[in-house]
């Protein structure tokens, strides 16, 4: 992951080409260079397991496979090309929908937050805990403002913004948000590295139907999304009842 980090980074400082995709969104000649050097490192790792990246077109044969990487090579790709250090690069290891092992790195800021399951969250090799607590609060929620805006009548606080969902949600651990939420339609990259993070250290990741999400489905879509401790994600879905976006 620091390579892969180190060569988006490069990029970063020297200037990258970018263009816009079919559905409207930037990518540039990083995301592609990291996407080519994981999609080489990572599968050998695991033998027989799928392959799936916001950057790589999706054939669906992941979808037989019981093992998956997800992948995001950078999340965050509007704020790389503005020049501001908010991106990330998100990898997740999925075993039969549910997430194993993630790591997301800020290489501007040398920030990795990393888990394996059953083996803790680690913030740059350091076990961190999540916290969590009865109410909201008080609580810092990063997000969009449609969704904290319900949250305010509970004493929720809106939280700094962060471009990168993935960065986003694990600012919750050890990070500067006590909760994260997200509008409907993030994808399975997004979110599956921080998901295993929120989990071992002790938060969790649920919709808008207190249920987790699953992954490697036909669809990689998403719908609202609840990062915190669990009684404080409980608190927050309870509070966005009715919510629509």
């Amino acid at each position: 992951m620091r390579e892969a980090g180190d060569i988006a980074l490069g990029f970063f400082r020297d200037g990258a080409r970018n263009w816009t995709k079919a559905d409207d969104s930037p990518v540039t000649e990083a995301d592609i260079a990291v996407d080519r050097f994981l999609g080489a490192a990572l599968p050998p790792l695991v033998e027989g397991s799928g392959w799936l990246s916001e950057e790589t077109a999706d054939d669906g044969e992941r979808l037989g496979a019981r093992r998956v990487w997800i992948v995001d090579p950078i999340d965050g790709t509007r704020a790389f090309v503005e020049k501001k250090p908010e991106w990330v690069v998100s990898v997740a290891l999925v075993e039969d929908g549910a997430p194993v092992a993630g790591v997301v790195r800020n290489a501007c800021v040398d920030v990795t937050h990393a888990a394996i399951r059953g083996g803790g969250a680690r913030l740059n090799g350091a076990i961190v805990r999540a916290e969590d607590s009865e109410g909201l609060s008080g609580l810092r929620v990063g997000g969009s403002k449609s969704m904290i805006t319900p949250l305010k009548p509970h004493g929720a606080d809106e939280g700094r913004w962060h471009y990168a969902l993935a960065n986003r949600l694990v600012q919750v651990v050890g990070g500067d948000l006590d909760a994260a939420v997200a509008r409907p339609n993030a994808h399975d990259w997004d979110i599956a590295a921080a998901h295993v993070i929120l989990e071992e250290a002790g938060a969790t990741l649920i919709g808008l139907d207190g249920a987790a999400p699953t992954y490697n489905r036909a669809s990689t879509r998403h719908g609202g999304l609840i990062a915190a401790g669990p009684r404080r994600a409980q608190a927050i879905a309870a509070a966005l009842q009715g919510w629509q976006a």
